[in-house]
């Protein structure tokens, strides 16, 4: 009966081809829509926590920021890294860092990159990795040596593959020894962060700054610990230690980085909630269509109606036959909705350089509920067409 039934709907449907695909444009549209936002908006939100991972995870970032036009911030110092060490619970690692651009020569090539002061602290910090070679051991960060971490970038422009740790390269007028290459990091903040060469905190400060101060310095705790809590104990250290009055503006920053990644989840999430209201508009208006056309379709078949009424067809077979052309008309539209979705997620995500995410729970939701929608604005064109008299229907012209 069931079979029966969906090939009579496939056959009508087939007879008013273009008819019913303009009638299914809303639900493709709408489904269309749906999917493809979805998926961008989940692909976004990868991108961005794949770019804030980069930054570390549970991470605090502290930086100086100038508060008067006249007077610039006072740096941080190395002091006011082992107070955060040593007087706040839950901190597992403070590290500073400063940075200087310059150029990296080896082998005769060169390549225009950054050179970053950091310490063993500072990898664990950032979660970065040495894939290859080592870390600095601690008479390399006392004494300052001229040793180097590249990060991969680096090792493509000026290096041959498999002939990098030992080698000795020049940073702008300093010679250093490579003793490991990091492995590769998604990029935040617009740079890349492959593209950088790490020496010892104490070496870049000695050799390139010519002071003991630091650009900034991150924090990483323990997520056990309330982050809230660690943040405000770390503000009133610090507005200690920089002498800053009460009523008075902080002359650092800081930036928590799971705040960051709470507030992309929002927006992105709110971004497909606005669309995906606007997307069920379309729906809704595609379901009004095919509310329409299947009573057009029920004034044009009232004499065939009427002859099955007429030979012992039940009332609730010709509901079940006109709901069924409802539903599968609305399945083929929820079904090139899809692909088409599909087809158009591809193509913005490689446009716009974000990953493609095929999400199969909302694309079986999307056809779900075409389905359902089919049911909701079918039942009623089904049942008039159930109520029709044998008689009047056989009269009909």
């Amino acid at each position: 009966m069931v079979g029966a039934t969906v090939l009579l709907a496939l056959r009508e449907i087939k007879r008013h081809l273009l008819r019913s695909f303009l009638t299914t444009l809303g639900i493709i549209i709408g489904v269309a829509a749906v999917i493809t936002m979805v998926t961008l908006g989940q692909g976004l939100t990868a991108d961005v926590q794949e770019d804030i991972s980069g930054l570390g995870s549970d991470v605090f970032i502290v930086f100086p920021s100038q508060v008067s036009p006249n007077t610039p911030p006072p740096p941080f110092e190395r002091a006011d890294i082992l107070a955060v060490q040593n007087q706040i619970a839950g901190v597992e690692y403070a590290a500073g860092s400063v940075s200087r651009s310059a150029t990296a020569f080896h082998n005769g090539q060169d390549w225009q990159t950054s050179v970053q002061g950091a310490e063993r602290a500072f990898f664990d910090a950032q979660n970065i990795e040495v894939v290859e070679g080592r870390r600095f051991n601690d008479e390399e960060e006392t004494r300052g040596e001229s040793v180097c971490i590249i990060g991969p970038t680096v090792a493509e422009k000026i290096f041959i593959e498999g002939q990098i740790v030992g080698e000795e390269m020049r940073i702008g007028n300093v010679a250093c020894r490579v003793i490991g290459v990091t492995e590769e990091r998604s990029s935040s903040g617009g740079g890349d962060a492959n593209d950088v060469v790490f020496m010892p905190l104490t070496a870049v400060q000695r050799r390139f700054t010519g002071n003991n101060n630091l650009q900034y310095f991150v924090v990483k705790y323990d997520p056990d610990f309330n982050a809230q809590t660690l943040q405000d104990q770390l503000v009133a250290l610090l507005r200690e230690r920089r002498v800053i009055q009460e009523g008075e503006e902080n002359n650092f920053n800081l930036v928590d980085t799971a705040e960051i990644s709470d507030t992309v989840n929002q927006i992105t999430g709110t971004m497909t909630l606005v669309v995906t209201v606007i997307a069920g508009i379309s729906l809704l208006v595609g379901g009004i269509g095919i509310m329409n056309i299947m009573l057009v379709s029920v004034t044009e078949r009232t004499r065939e109606i009427g002859i099955r009424l007429a030979i012992g067809a039940l009332a609730k077979e010709v509901r079940l036959q006109f709901l069924t052309e409802a539903v599968v008309l609305c399945c083929f539209g929820g079904l090139i909705g899809i692909l088409l979705a599909l087809g158009l997620s591809v193509m913005l995500a490689g446009a716009i350089d974000l990953p493609f995410i095929f999400n199969p729970a909302v694309n079986v939701m999307s056809f779900v509920f075409s389905a359902v929608m089919g049911i909701i604005f079918g039942y009623y064109p089904a049942h008039r067409a159930s109520k029709l008299d044998p008689i009047d229907a056989l009269r009909h012209e």
